[in-house]
């Protein structure tokens, strides 16, 4: 196992740009030298995760988000971990993601119910679900949001902050703007204070995207990672900011993209977590080719 710790810099991923307001004007937050907040997110890959046609190993995968949670929250082992993000008398509430060309795997979903179960919380107390129930969610008393990162016309990445949207009721009401008030869902009471854990997915994410509602296998590449955080703004940013590096890399150039302001939004108006990379502290675990990070 192979692990590395450091902190990214606002060099590193606006590499050329002049000044702060053009950080800005893209999306992405202003770098601030501070002791400020920060946030710490934990990126883990294994080339074994995905055969060639991108069939997962669920066992591999099981032991990569094993490995993540219990370095994400310093505990000795993952049993451990588990049992400090869910209680026996909790609700528990998975929150995935079901659009249908490009869900949450079903993998994950079973993968994290077994983890929760094993945690000590009842199966009937347990549900996995995206569009289904909105009672289910009310009564929950903790969720885990889990969904897979990719380009999205609307915000210019779907990622955690984005998978609440449709708890809101009213979606549509979120898009103006480059979907800027994302953030503003994570207040509602049908979520507000309930997130233990969030998992974005790097498996084989979706870098690139043309029109609303598009799925293009051409934009699709096998990563083979996922990244946890406590913060949702935080694992977005880096989210954001590998699919941004492997458009760079396909296209050879910054390929135009709808901004992803509302990840900058949501830390400097919302305060909803962190989105500024020199305040993340950023652990990689794992397999370390190209990890464009």
């Amino acid at each position: 196992m192979v692990e590395n710790a450091r902190v990214i810099t606002r060099r590193d991923f606006i590499r050329g740009a002049a000044t702060a307001a053009f950080a800005a004007a893209v999306g992405f937050p202003i770098e601030v030298e501070s002791a400020e907040k920060r946030s710490r997110v934990v990126l883990i890959r294994d080339a074994g995760v995905l055969d060639s046609e991108g069939k997962i190993n669920i066992s591999v995968l099981g032991r990569m988000l094993d490995q993540a949670v219990a370095k994400l929250l310093g505990k000795a082992d993952a049993a451990s971990a588990w049992k400090s993000i869910v209680k026996p008398n909790d609700y528990v509430g998975i929150k995935t993601n079901v659009w249908n060309r490009f869900p949450t795997p079903p993998e994950a979903n079973e993968i994290i119910m077994k983890r929760v179960i094993a945690a000590g919380v009842p199966q009937d107390k347990v549900f996995c679900d995206d569009r289904g129930s909105r009672d289910k969610f009310e009564q929950a008393t903790a969720l885990i949001n889990v969904r897979p990162a990719r380009a999205h016309t609307m915000s210019g990445m779907g990622g955690c902050i984005k998978n609440y949207i449709i708890l809101s009721g009213n979606p549509a009401s979120y898009h103006e703007d480059a979907c800027a008030d994302l953030a503003k869902v994570w207040d509602l009471p049908i979520v507000k204070g309930k997130t233990r854990l969030n998992i974005l997915l790097l498996l084989n994410p979706l870098f690139y995207c043309k029109g609303p509602q598009t799925y293009d296998a051409r934009y699709v590449w096998q990563y083979k990672g996922l990244a946890v955080s406590l913060d949702p703004v935080a694992v977005d940013s880096v989210g954001a900011h590998i699919l941004r590096a492997k458009r760079i890399a396909f296209f050879g150039e910054d390929k135009p993209i709808t901004p992803t302001k509302h990840i900058a939004i949501a830390d400097e108006r919302y305060h909803l977590g962190v989105a500024d990379l020199n305040r993340i502290e950023l652990i990689k675990l794992g397999w370390n080719k190209d990890a464009l990070i």
